[in-house]
């Protein structure tokens, strides 16, 4: 599917790739295969019970170059593109697109992933093919955005080193759902402390969103949780968006939370809005 979106933070989705496999806490109440299940059949995804398998949809390759007008784009929304099942040569191609994209219409990709391994050696193999025959320098897509999904503190102990260790234009951390503290300023690796914010010892990061979780069996994200990670993009000059509550909202004293459904619950931080982006 594809199509402008409902998410907050970006114009539109495209889905050349479906389907997925669990590999974290996060992934436990999938909104993607909620989705996938509800549409087998049709839309390109496959029959019961295999609808989540991970699929190439090759029709849909080309729909960005259809587009007339920059849009912001999450690429495989229903999906991870760096799923070990997608070949690098499907990546390649998809990669090729939408440089294209971006040259006909001014389209801005953003690539989220819970599989930064693979992004990153993917990376490395697409910016060597494009080095200069007579000097060092590999030429960043400004048009591709990356980011990573984490939930909590291990999954950004585990993720983010290898996200910021990734050469991009733009790249940035989903916390979403959030399940617990997260401190971006004390990222630990096996052999040091990374100040994912700052870009003390790594590359930093350039943009953060929370978000809680909605749906059936949502689980409740404190509201201090989203406070603290807030207060720590504000200090180090990050841009900060917050998607959503989720299913649960913060209590009138704050202090807690009560299941509302995603609606009632709405997206007001501290009441206001958080809508920033990265220039």
């Amino acid at each position: 599917m594809s199509g402008y979106s409902k998410i907050e933070w970006t114009d539109t989705t495209w889905n050349p790739i479906t389907g997925c496999t669990k590999v974290s806490e996060g992934c436990q109440n999938c909104y993607a295969e909620r989705m996938a299940k509800r549409l087998a059949g049709r839309f390109g995804y496959p029959e019961k019970p295999d609808q989540f398998d991970v699929t190439v949809h090759p029709d849909k390759f080309n729909e960005p170059l259809s587009w007339r007008k920059a849009r912001r784009v999450f690429v495989c929304s229903m999906g991870d593109l760096f799923h070990p099942d997608v070949p690098f040569e499907v990546i390649h191609t998809l990669w090729g697109i939408m440089e294209e994209s971006h040259r006909r219409n001014g389209s801005i990709f953003q690539v989220l992933t819970k599989r930064p391994d693979r992004m990153q050696e993917f990376v490395l193999a697409y910016l060597a093919q494009r080095r200069p025959i007579n000097g060092p320098y590999y030429e960043v897509l400004d048009c591709i955005w990356l980011g990573c999904s984490v939930e909590n503190q291990a999954r950004a102990d585990e993720r983010l080193s290898m996200l910021l260790s990734t050469q991009a234009a733009i790249r940035f951390v989903s916390v979403e759902p959030m399940l617990g503290p997260i401190d971006l300023r004390h990222v630990q690796t096996s052999e040091f402390e990374i100040d994912a914010l700052r870009g003390r010892s790594y590359e930093k990061l350039d943009w953060v969103i929370v978000g809680g979780e909605s749906g059936p069996g949502a689980r409740p994200m404190h509201p201090d949780w989203v406070r603290d990670v807030r207060d720590q993009c504000i200090d180090a000059g990050v841009p900060f968006f917050f998607k959503q509550w989720g299913e649960y909202r913060p209590s009138k004293d704050g202090l807690g939370w009560y299941r509302a459904g995603k609606s009632t619950a709405g997206r007001l931080l501290d009441g206001r809005e958080w809508n920033e982006f990265p220039e």
